[in-house]
């Protein structure tokens, strides 16, 4: 927008909608660049009348019930005596009907690269005394406390209210009250660095479908173990990827400096080919922020510390401007669809009984609303109840496409359900199968790849041992290599959709590709046979 001086209260009404219509679009979430006119040309304001066009957007921000927050100004060159400025600013809705804005960040690095002690920080509010302190809270088993190692996936939310404030834990806060106060969640998937602890690794990132991923880097060791791997996996299922490079506070700036120069070495290679952007001030984390959305190419590198507190405040500033990825229009479509429910955790829980945890990946869940759950280890699906919904941890009566949560089953029998199962609509009459044909690209493998040979596949929230039984065309595959490849699961069907992403390994052969055809097995529910043809998937 050029400026908005005083105008008139037809124009007012039609800023008001088109303001209404960009936060419907950004799902809650725009930024206007007042100053600049509708060509990009900078032109800038003076002060009075930046100050009244400030006030007249304060006023549309209101009657829409949204708050607004000065993200930065800076002043143009501009042919005038008098100084002239543009100003960006942040509008952010207070959510209608909870819902708030869910971004989920998946955090990955090296052993000893300070993940958990980064979100510790940032979920707790409080900084780290330099021996643990800080990633305590987030721990799921005693052992892990003992050794400082995570083995498991846990979960840490984040909030920012519509001003743009975070909100924490601090202040005994519960993650109730953070969920309330928030319009604008983060949730950090805390993922293991260990090599040993790969494939809970892989699961969490391809079960859990975060938006964004975070590569934390030790400024003293740099990049070393399986920050590399971690890479390539982040690269693989293309999550867009910025990076953090941790305990700044231990090194000297020289080493930092290298550390910094090393990533950005690595990043410019012609696999990664991405654009390396160092985050040194407020100026640099917003335009960062929206760069990164916009192209993925961009990779912004922070430097902070956990113990001195140096450069949070940054990362900060980044993640509350960070925009979703999927416009309200993608969502919309998705929740038009059949439900379907991917079971990533299963827990019983006393005096509510078996209660499951994942992701919608399409259509809306309420409660009450009878579902089917499935494979079972003879293709069969059985019906289910849902109870009902939370999310991060307060009750929700709707789940909507792309959003993560557990359902409460009641006393369904939990020896019954595995992660990777789905619970879909009755009425879908979902596709399973056991042999599938996906086109891979395999990233290395120490001699060669032939039939008969057996990997661990990863497809979504389904992780099974598999058996090579053709590969399309040639009789072997060397690293580097890409083919059609029909596998084959160990134990039982699994659910699968055609264009899948597709991950495999085993020991140190990896390979990635995508789910290119099925052949559907048929499904018997209730005595009632019914045959599908091979491909033929119901949506």
């Amino acid at each position: 927008q050029l400026k908005l001086v005083n105008p008139s209260q037809y124009r007012f009404e039609h800023l008001v909608t088109q303001m209404k219509w960009r936060l419907q679009e950004g799902r809650g979430e725009a930024v206007y660049q007042i100053g600049v006119e509708d060509n990009g040309l900078l032109v800038g304001l003076s002060e009075e009348e930046m100050r009244a066009s400030l006030k007249t957007l304060r006023r549309m921000a209101e009657k829409v019930g949204a708050d607004i927050t000065v993200l930065r100004e800076r002043e143009v060159d501009y042919d005038s005596d008098v100084p002239r400025k543009i100003t960006e600013v942040l509008v952010r809705k207070v959510p209608d009907n909870q819902q708030f804005l869910d971004l989920r960040v998946a955090v990955l690095g090296n052993v000893d690269s300070g993940k958990s002690t980064l979100l510790g920080v940032l979920t707790q509010g409080e900084l780290d005394n330099g021996r643990g302190r800080a990633r305590l809270n987030l721990f799921r088993h005693l052992h892990e406390i003992q050794s400082g190692r995570t083995s498991s996936i846990s979960f840490e939310i984040l909030g920012f209210n519509s001003k743009g404030e975070v909100v924490n834990y601090s202040d005994s806060r519960t993650a109730e009250e953070i969920c309330e106060s928030s319009s604008k969640m983060i949730t950090f998937i805390d993922l293991a660095g260990h090599h040993k602890y790969l494939k809970t690794t892989i699961f969490g990132l391809t079960s859990y479908c975060p938006d964004f991923a975070m590569l934390v880097v030790s400024a003293n060791t740099g990049i070393a173990g399986t920050t590399r791997e971690h890479l390539g996996l982040a690269m693989a299922l293309k999550v867009p990827f910025f990076i953090v490079i941790s305990k700044v506070d231990l090194c000297s700036k020289a080493t930092v400096e290298r550390t910094v120069k090393q990533l950005e070495r690595i990043l410019k290679q012609p696999g990664c080919n991405k654009l390396p952007l160092l985050v040194n001030s407020d100026d640099d984390a917003v335009t960062a922020a929206q760069q990164f959305a916009q192209s993925p190419n961009i990779t912004p590198i922070f430097t902070l510390s956990s113990v001195s507190g140096e450069n949070l405040d940054l990362l900060k500033v980044f993640l509350n401007i960070l925009p979703p990825l999927t416009n309200s229009k993608e969502q919309e479509e998705l929740m038009q669809q059949h439900t379907e429910f991917q079971v990533d955790e299963i827990y019983t829980v006393p005096e509510v009984g078996t209660v499951v945890g994942g992701t919608l990946s399409s259509g809306i869940c309420r409660e009450g609303e009878n579902l089917v759950v499935g494979p079972t280890d003879d293709g069969k699906f059985l019906r289910l109840k849902v109870c009902s919904i939370q999310r991060n941890r307060s009750a929700c009566r709707v789940l909507r496409a792309g959003q993560a949560a557990t359902l409460a089953l009641g006393p369904f029998d939990r020896s019954l359900l595995r992660k990777g199962m789905v619970m879909v609509s009755p009425e879908m009459n979902p596709t399973i199968c056991s042999v599938f044909e996906a086109e891979i690209v395999l990233l290395f493998h120490a001699t060669t790849f032939r039939k008969g040979f057996q990997v661990t596949v990863h497809v979504g929230n389904v992780r099974q041992t598999a058996i090579v039984e053709k590969i399309h065309g040639k009789d072997k595959l060397r690293t580097g290599e890409k083919a059609v490849v029909c596998f084959r699961f160990i134990k039982h069907p699994e659910y699968l959709k055609i264009g899948a992403k597709l991950l495999f390994r085993e020991g140190v052969t990896k390979g990635i590709g995508h789910v290119t055809n099925l052949q559907a097995i048929t499904t018997k529910e209730n005595g009632l046979e019914e045959s599908l043809g091979p491909g033929q998937l119901s949506f």
